[in-house]
């Protein structure tokens, strides 16, 4: 990274005028955050904008758009709000936490307490577990139920166990994510929760109370009054269902070149093993369905050289590219932000071929 940079990389941004979401290349230094649009796998200078973080409020996590759960909300000195969504809640918590030392960077006080996690959590005596839970099934304000798919199996009324945890810091229950996975852990205790699936139910076996919640974006929890599991019947499982199905590897923004018009575009890519498949997303839509995707069985992945345009690659685009060829010799052409991060795609998606 050049010199001062704290962090960079690509994440999604609400439009001021017209509230679309497009991709921009972010670079935060240490009074700063600016933002570059693509064009041809490349940024595009001077900056299409820059954020001034002094005196800036951060919010994460941002809950005010409830199919973009992984959001973080910046509003200015002069109040304008800047709504950033990153890829992951792994990816989004790292850029809150250094968008929040960037903001904070002449307190050192402020820098290390943000540092430090709180060990230990005790529920305020004014706040009761039944008043969490009246709050969670607020039909305006409360925890989104929704069916989710885990294994091929269909679970009515349920939400994540990331997506709990975000509300419960959102409703300022809890200061942390440490506290929040105590707290919901508390509410299964009290059977007000119920843990749905594999991935969930696995983790009730350990002993230690804070590890009993996952604060994860594949395990499924419901309410314990509306527990309700449906097995979909064979016959409906389509091709994509099964796609779907798998454990997500690694996930993050990469660009990709089309197939027809050869422009680059930056989409959000899972990765998802047994069964092995590669998706895309665009992130400027809120539905969350893959654009595309391909099986990785007998696909063939390699890095392309850094020096000039690769065969294959359309327009002045170089630097940090790599290829996959699948079984059906199908070419996509990727783009990775570093070459460490191209390195870390190319070893992920080579362990599933």
């Amino acid at each position: 990274m050049e010199d001062g940079v704290l962090k960079e990389g690509f994440l999604v941004k609400r439009g001021h005028i017209v509230h679309n979401w497009k991709a921009r290349w972010f670079i935060l230094r240490q009074n700063t955050l600016v933002y570059y649009k693509l064009e041809g796998g490349r940024r595009v200078t001077p900056p299409k904008g820059r954020i001034f973080l002094d005196g800036c409020t951060i919010t994460c996590p941002c809950l005010e758009y409830e199919n973009r759960p992984l959001l973080i909300k910046l509003k200015t000195q002069t109040s304008t709000e800047y709504f950033l969504e990153a890829c992951s809640r792994e990816e989004r918590d790292a850029w809150a936490f250094e968008i929040t030392g960037a903001i904070h960077a002449g307190q050192p006080g402020k820098v290390q307490q943000l540092h430090s996690l709180r060990n230990s959590f005790k529920l305020p005596p004014h706040i009761s577990l039944h008043r969490i839970v009246d709050k969670m099934h607020d039909s305006s304000t409360g925890i989104r139920s929704s069916p989710n798919m885990e294994q091929g199996s269909t679970y009515k009324k349920t939400f994540l166990g990331s997506s709990l945890v975000d509300w419960l810091i959102s409703n300022s229950f809890v200061a942390s994510r440490l506290e929040a996975v105590t707290l919901a852990s508390m509410l299964m205790e009290e059977n007000f929760l119920k843990p749905v699936g594999v991935r969930s139910m696995g983790a009730i076996r350990s002993g230690d109370l804070a590890e009993q919640f996952l604060d994860d974006s594949t395990a499924l929890y419901t309410f314990a009054e509306s527990y309700k599991k449906k097995i979909s019947p064979k016959e409906e499982i389509n091709l994509s269902t099964v796609e779907l199905s798998g454990t997500v590897v690694k996930q993050g923004y990469l660009a990709k070149q089309g197939h027809k018009r050869k422009n680059w575009k930056v989409r959000r890519f899972v990765l998802r093993k047994d069964p092995a498949f590669l998706h895309y997303y665009d992130p400027s839509k809120e539905e969350n369905r893959p654009v595309g995707g391909f099986s990785l069985r007998g696909s063939l992945v390699s890095a392309l050289e850094d020096n000039g345009v690769p065969t294959g690659v359309k327009g002045n685009v170089q630097g940090n590219l790599f290829k996959v060829i699948t079984k059906d010799d199908t070419h996509y052409y990727i783009q990775a932000s570093s070459k460490a991060e191209r390195a870390e795609w190319i070893e992920a998606i080579k362990k599933l071929t």
